[in-house]
């Protein structure tokens, strides 16, 4: 599969649902593979077709079970569906469980499902550096609604809102207070709010101190108040509601021209990815070479400055 012949025909038989060829081709982006430059010429044609909806929120907030019912009530719908579940990296071993997916296990013999489990493989943010062009894959595939589970993020971990369309913030009763719930962080970036659990203790005070936050917030005339929506997801509770924010969401994006705005945004973090990853990569064969060291003598010795020795490391790449 490394010879761009195969991948016309790969992507090919993506479109025509072959499961085999989408796992294929989401190998070859997270593998770094040689052919992904055809990769993304063959899919491009077929980019920005997709709703793209993030699931993110703390570890055991039921992440996986939220995604496995909205899978249900989609494909109720007739959706075709696609899943990319990002799993933590162990800092020490390298592996990961890929776990999420054992809550999905209903909608494996699906083919109107497609669901991949992607390890971090040690990016932070929550999602794993191929996760975009993985989306772009599915895309690809046809693939009316991609939903995206991150990894249990922390406070501070929002590269999901640079993804997709639909953010979707989980909370869960007892994971803190009305101070928590004005901080700034991963709750600034919800367009819908998903209290899951709702059935327990603290459910209500809850959508309270998420209701409160977003009173204090300013908004202009026209501007989207994100939507709070309380779920059971476990029992499939006000999974339909959430289906409806979503909907309600992506008819605002679409309304007011939004969408074309954060898909310009997303395609613009993407080129930069890869072009800060073609830099690095050159930097590290420089490393090879004698020209960084040589610099790294002269700035040692006092002769040139850092900045003018980057100035020259960059010039010669």
């Amino acid at each position: 599969m490394r010879r761009s012949r195969d991948v016309p025909a790969l992507v090919a038989a993506a479109r025509d649902g072959d499961p085999r060829s989408v796992a294929r081709l989401i190998s070859l982006v997270e593998n770094g593979d040689p052919a992904l430059p055809d990769v993304a010429a063959a899919l491009a044609p077929y980019a920005g077709r997709a709703q793209v909806v993030g699931l993110t929120g703390a570890p055991g907030v039921g992440k996986s079970t939220t995604t496995n019912e909205l899978v249900r009530s989609l494909r109720a719908a007739g959706h075709r569906i696609g899943v990319l579940a990002v799993d933590p990296s162990s800092p020490f071993t390298g592996g990961a469980i890929l776990g999420d997916r054992v809550r999905m296990q209903e909608h494996t013999t699906d083919r109107g499902v497609y669901i991949r489990s992607m390890s971090s493989r040690g990016q932070l943010g929550g999602l794993a550096a191929a996760t975009p062009q993985a989306v772009r894959v599915l895309e690809g595939a046809g693939c009316d609604v991609i939903l995206v589970e991150t990894v249990g993020v922390g406070q501070a971990e929002v590269e999901i809102a640079s993804l997709a369309d639909t953010t979707l913030v989980l909370l869960a009763p007892g994971m803190g207070d009305a101070i928590q719930a004005v901080k700034a962080g991963v709750l600034e970036i919800a367009d819908i709010f998903v209290i899951n659990k709702a059935d327990r203790p603290g459910a209500d005070a809850t959508y309270r101190d998420i209701q409160g936050m977003l009173a204090l917030g300013e908004r202009e005339p026209g501007d989207w108040r994100p939507q709070v929506v309380r779920a059971t997801a476990v029992r499939g509770e006000g999974i339909d509601d959430v289906v409806a924010a979503i909907g309600k969401h992506r008819g605002w994006l679409t309304d007011t021209g939004n969408l074309r705005l954060r898909r310009e945004r997303r395609a613009a973090g993407e080129v930069e990815a890869i072009a800060l990853g073609t830099l690095r990569a050159r930097i590290g064969g420089v490393r090879e070479g004698t020209a960084l060291a040589t610099l790294a003598a002269r700035v040692a010795d006092g002769d040139i400055d850092p900045y003018a020795a980057a100035d020259e490391l960059i010039k010669g790449l």
